[in-house]
């Protein structure tokens, strides 16, 4: 109980709160807290080295969460849809990449909201909000291995407005952000794969195609 009177949320509670209310998006029952995909974004999911080589695609309010040695990418809603006519499109469609994606039916585990917004989720007084426009630090006692946002979502923001997207019929003089996106993400992928294979690298001796969930 608060100082208030108002009972405590747990950090799971605060987190939950603070995805649906402060963010809009929706969430799975139960836990571990999942977040849905296919509704307000889709996520990209490639090894971290391949991400990074493609962030200067993404404007800087677009999210980006780690998890272990990847890195998953959020992209607007449909892209799951759009991906392989893209990669064929792309001549990147017979090639094996370790590229997932999940949209419509999927789920991604939340990482936990930047510190100052779980609190502010907590009913009382008003909190100072994180810093908008930075990376949020992984957090002191984290989880090796756990989810955790590399450039949080931002509260108040229209949502997808900063998420890539295939460019819309007709508009010229754009970049097409989620061409751009995946073309690169898929060369550092191919990249990788043939840097460890020429290495011997045990994780190249599996044959596995892309995968859509």
């Amino acid at each position: 109980m608060s100082s208030t009177g108002i009972p405590r949320r747990g950090p799971g509670a605060r987190a939950r709160l603070w995805y649906e209310n402060g963010l809009g998006w929706p969430t799975a029952p139960g836990r571990p807290l999942r977040l849905l995909t296919g509704v307000r974004f889709d996520v990209l999911d490639v090894p971290a080295e391949a991400g990074a080589g493609a962030l200067r695609h993404l404007a800087p309010g677009s999210p980006v969460a780690l998890r272990g040695d990847r890195m998953q990418l959020l992209v607007a809603a449909g892209s799951a849809e759009e991906l392989p006519g893209l990669l064929d499109w792309l001549e990147w469609g017979a090639v094996d990449l370790d590229l997932r994606v999940l949209g419509a039916g999927g789920s991604l585990e939340a990482p936990p909201p930047p510190a100052a917004a779980a609190a502010a989720a907590e009913p009382g007084p008003v909190r100072s909000a994180p810093a908008r426009g930075r990376s949020a630090p992984m957090r002191a006692g984290a989880v090796r291995g756990a989810a955790s946002w590399l450039r949080p979502p931002e509260p108040g923001g229209e949502a997808g407005a900063s998420l890539p997207a295939m460019p819309a019929v007709g508009r010229e003089g754009s970049a097409p952000d989620l061409v751009r996106l995946v073309d690169t993400v898929a060369a550092h992928c191919h990249r990788i794969r043939l840097r460890r294979a020429c290495a011997g690298h045990p994780a190249d001796r599996r044959n596995q195609p892309l995968a859509f969930s």
